[in-house]
């Protein structure tokens, strides 16, 4: 459960990342939330996340473009079936395409564009009950640590973000490779690296995000 939760916690916080990155205008959105929101504090608590309706809509449109686990968990029929005129045989061993769903252009407009505001006044969430958008799968075999795992990845981009964020001196937003690894875990191939600015102690510094 600890290596299932690390993994698929820490892509989920680095397509969230890359994806804003790509967007300019929606970063900026984000961070004014944030920074409105925890005004006067050190750093983001727990205690803030309910505020932040905005930061909620760019993960889940970030879980919709790159589930964790694109998928989900094999599963098997218990007994014989019939869909859409195929027959399905019992202990058939059924694979969940989540990120197939995800991208469908029949249930999402610009299906391939990270578009935050989707998710705005929209009742659609992630606990399995709308079958167009399932990152964490759905019913019974419904991931248990899915509201832990969307409160930490909260947590952690809203600090991250609490700070400004730029590409490495030199590069390109077209030069950020989008590449996905290949794998159960669906991560980026190659490791984020970003530039934080610190404007008030007049000073910026290299970190490596990986």
């Amino acid at each position: 459960m600890i290596a299932a939760g690390t993994d698929t916690s820490f892509a989920v916080l680095d397509w969230t990342m890359a994806e804003p990155i790509r967007n300019p205008s929606q970063m900026r959105k984000t961070q004014a939330e944030i920074k409105e929101i925890a005004k006067g504090e050190a750093t983001v608590r727990e205690e803030h996340l309910s505020k932040m309706q905005y930061l909620k809509v760019v993960i889940m449109e970030s879980l919709r473009l790159h589930p964790p686990v694109p998928l989900l968990l094999p599963r098997e029929c218990i007994q014989d079936c019939r869909i859409n005129g195929y027959e399905i045989p019992k202990t058939t061993r059924v694979l969940i395409n989540a990120w197939a769903i995800g991208r469908d252009p029949e249930s999402w407009e610009s299906s391939e564009e990270f578009k935050p505001e989707k998710f705005l006044n929209c009742s659609i969430d992630y606990k399995g009950n709308h079958f167009e958008f399932i990152p964490f799968g759905s019913g019974r075999m419904i991931c248990p640590g899915k509201q832990f795992a969307t409160t930490a990845t909260e947590l952690k981009l809203a600090n991250l973000l609490f700070f400004n964020w730029k590409l490495p001196y030199g590069y390109k937003i077209e030069d950020l490779d989008m590449t996905e690894n290949e794998g159960i875990t669906c991560c980026r191939k190659k490791s984020l690296q970003l530039m934080p600015s610190f404007v008030e102690a007049k000073m910026t510094f290299w970190l490596y995000y990986i």
